[in-house]
């Protein structure tokens, strides 16, 4: 069963209209900001959102404001051409892709007889259709019920479930307004005691890998950029990877080898989007501390979209908000994805680049040109993560008596082991070490070290 049916009980997807509404007189782009994106290219991507849960698009339209009417959004010109079109196409879903206030969904819903959804309740009905995890199912709920409280549309059915997904598809629920709003707060209080757990675990997890230690590095990028096919490339791993928006709703890690010889663990995180709702941002902090703790952030683009800088620009912003903005100017390196889908101009420029890596640079940042789907220059990624990791680390040989197992556990737990051999009573090691703890090393009495 797809997961539009499943929103619906079993029934077959409903047609639905999408429209993007933009303002004939957009505000102007302040200096230095990144400029707008194309409104077709908004509506492009609202189309694939909601082809992600399988709605069939029959109409999408652009629709110029000339100033958003506070009942409806629209004016009442505009709204009666809509309704008559959704009558004539027999649709019985309309998405408006921006936010809609509660009165103004409900009266776009009365006057256009279906039911209408906003931008956040397409993204919040998608992670729903796709998280598979407790974990992301307590987040995902909680975005959805923080949404719903300013709102209680007649979707709410007491939390009892009874269809898929959130219900923002569905057909009409329960209207007992205040039972509804207890409910919902208690329902939300567990929810946050319950995700308090989760990050408890997490940051239990995450002291856990730092005594191992290996580096954590982070894949984040814009959704269907590419990130869990390049994770799969890398790591030999089964990662869901579709051509299909949020394809990635649970973080994956696995072990990964660098050319150096350094073991680092790889995270697959959830793609962003712009306008990423607040509320799924804060429901899905338990997730998104796994970025903030990385060692080292790879930020994977689809370099082959047009709209490439501005997805850029989306998730720097999300990042910033995670409180990143210290390291994105040193601990992010670019992946500039799709490679193969670039013309033989665009890649020529690529790759006769001056940068680190592939040779190119980027708004600043390193970065490197691949192609996650066919594995060209996955080599060259390889080597700008170990670059970045390694440049810090000094690799030094340690001969450590056995009889000093205190020296042996400390280089295990603050250092990365690469090499080890059994010489005369002694353990011969090759380790990797922080400046900071290779200075420490040296001033233990009786430790021999040199400089690999």
């Amino acid at each position: 069963m797809t997961a539009a049916r499943a929103l619906r009980g079993g029934a077959e997807p409903p047609r639905a209209c999408v429209l993007h509404p933009v303002l004939a007189r957009p505000p102007a782009v302040r200096r230095g900001s990144e400029p707008a994106r194309e409104p077709e290219s908004r509506l492009a991507e609202a189309i694939s959102l909601a082809r992600a849960i399988d709605l069939e698009v029959a109409l999408a339209e652009v629709v110029p404001l000339q100033k958003p009417r506070p009942a409806t959004l629209f004016g009442s010109g505009r709204v009666d051409a809509i309704a008559e079109a959704v009558a004539t196409h027999a649709l019985g879903l309309v998405v408006v892709d921006g936010t809609l206030t509660p009165v103004q969904q409900r009266n776009l819903e009365r006057a256009w007889h279906c039911k209408v959804i906003d931008r956040t309740a397409l993204i919040l009905e998608i992670f729903a259709a796709r998280a598979r995890t407790r974990e992301g199912r307590l987040q995902v709920e909680l975005a959805a019920l923080r949404y719903q409280r300013s709102r209680l549309v007649r979707s709410w059915t007491h939390l009892e479930r009874q269809r898929g997904g959130l219900g923002f598809v569905g057909g009409p629920g329960e209207t007992q307004i205040e039972a509804d709003r207890r409910q919902i707060r208690t329902r939300i209080d567990r929810l946050e005691r319950a995700l308090d757990g989760v990050r408890r675990t997490r940051g239990l997890h995450r002291a856990a890998r730092q005594r191992v230690p290996y580096p954590v590095v982070a894949l984040v990028g814009y959704t269907n950029a590419g990130k869990s096919t390049l994770f799969n490339r890398l790591t030999g791993a089964g990662a869901a990877a579709r051509d299909q928006l949020f394809a990635t709703l649970d973080p994956t890690m696995r072990g990964l080898e660098l050319p150096s010889g350094l073991r680092v663990i790889l995270s697959d995180t959830v793609g962003f989007v712009s306008d990423l709702p607040h509320d799924l941002v804060a429901a899905f902090r338990a997730t998104l501390e796994e970025v903030v703790a990385a060692d080292l952030v790879v930020h994977v683009r689809d370099y082959a979209h047009p709209a490439s800088a501005e997805q850029r620009a989306d998730v720097m912003q999300v990042l910033g908000e995670l409180g990143l903005e210290d390291r994105l100017q040193t601990g992010v390196v670019e992946v500039l994805n799709k490679l193969d889908l670039l013309d033989p101009r665009q890649r020529a420029c690529l790759e006769q680049g001056d940068g680190e890596g592939s040779g190119t640079r980027v708004n600043g940042h390193p970065s490197v040109a691949a192609s996650a789907l066919t594995g060209a220059g996955l080599d060259l990624v390889l080597e700008a993560i170990d670059a970045r990791l390694t440049a810090a680390r000094r690799i030094v040989e340690v001969r450590v008596p056995y009889a000093d197992g205190a020296t042996l556990a400390w280089l295990y737990r603050h250092g990365e082991v690469l090499d080890r051999a059994d010489d005369g009573g002694k353990a011969l090691l090759r380790v990797g070490l922080s400046p900071a703890d290779a200075g420490r090393l040296e001033r233990r009495p009786g430790i021999s070290i040199a400089a690999c």
